[in-house]
């Protein structure tokens, strides 16, 4: 990745997460002036700070995840950790014939991959290395902690929301903010907060799909991966876990229609493989 091509992703990023946080903060002062904006500020931090220490154990255990044994999986990690100067990731399998994989955890010493018994059976070995390497850019490139950030915050706001409805309905008459009032902000905040979570999380998709193929040498491996996970995806369910969830995965996988897919935490899988084989390394 170039210096201007950083520097493009981290402004984008920085303004994304900005804007967040904006939003949050207003729909803080608009519950209750400058109080309701500091509960806000307080509210955000704990929620993260709840949400940085305790994620990976919660998702680990949402899907039965068990420390995996396997020197296959375990060469390709150690090699890809080293050339992206990260710890060794602690690895998991989950007893899905779903093939897919995602990556959790605090930092880059304190981080895990978990990977489905389906990708293990599924996959060739290059295809392995090639989602095993994206897996550790989401590590590399501190993807973890910032989708997390912008889900809790995205999160918050609609809780705001949620609090504005009730009080609106059953908060008696109030003249100096009546209900028409109070109305645009309780749906328009959770959606433009949604649209700019979806939007960090397919843009550190895409980053993540890059930094993984130069640290593999080979993105027409992940492009592979990507075309025949997403095929197995729509034909194989995922057994359990949450829809909350979704967008640690490589793939979604969760199967929705036109909606889901609009509303989707992954960009189009045929774009994500147009622009690793349009990859040069």
């Amino acid at each position: 990745m170039g210096v201007a091509s950083s520097i493009i992703n981290y402004t984008k990023l920085t303004l994304l997460l900005g804007l967040l946080a904006g939003i949050f903060l207003a729909m803080g002062y608009y519950l209750g002036g400058t109080v309701g904006m500091t509960i806000a500020l307080i509210l955000a931090f704990l929620m993260n700070f709840l949400a940085y220490w305790f994620s990976d154990r919660i998702v680990l255990a949402m899907y039965g995840a068990k420390p995996l044994r396997d020197e296959r999986v375990e060469r390709i990690v150690r090699r890809l950790a080293n050339e992206a100067g990260i710890a060794m990731p602690k690895l998991y399998i989950i007893e899905s014939n779903q093939p897919n994989a995602f990556a959790t955890g605090r930092s880059k010493k304190r981080c895990a991959i978990a990977v489905t018994k389906g990708l293990l059976e599924l996959m060739d070995d290059e295809e392995l290395e090639g989602v095993l390497s994206h897996e550790v850019a989401h590590i590399k490139n501190r993807d973890i902690l910032i989708s997390t950030i912008a889900a809790t915050i995205a999160a918050a706001i609609s809780y705001i929301a949620e609090i504005l409805w009730w009080s609106s309905l059953f908060g008696g008459d109030d003249e100096e903010r009546p209900f028409w009032a109070v109305l645009p902000a309780i749906i328009l905040a959770p959606i433009a907060a949604t649209l700019i979570q979806l939007a960090i999380s397919r843009s550190r998709e895409f980053l993540a799909d890059e930094t993984g193929a130069k640290l593999c040498k080979k993105p027409y491996t992940l492009a592979s991966a990507l075309r025949k996970i997403a095929s197995y995806a729509e034909r194989i369910p995922m057994e359990r876990g949450s829809v909350a969830t979704a967008h640690m995965w490589i793939i979604n996988p969760f199967s929705g229609g036109l909606i889901a897919r609009l509303f989707s935490t992954h960009p189009p899988v045929e774009e994500r493989i147009a622009r690793l084989e349009r990859m040069k390394i």
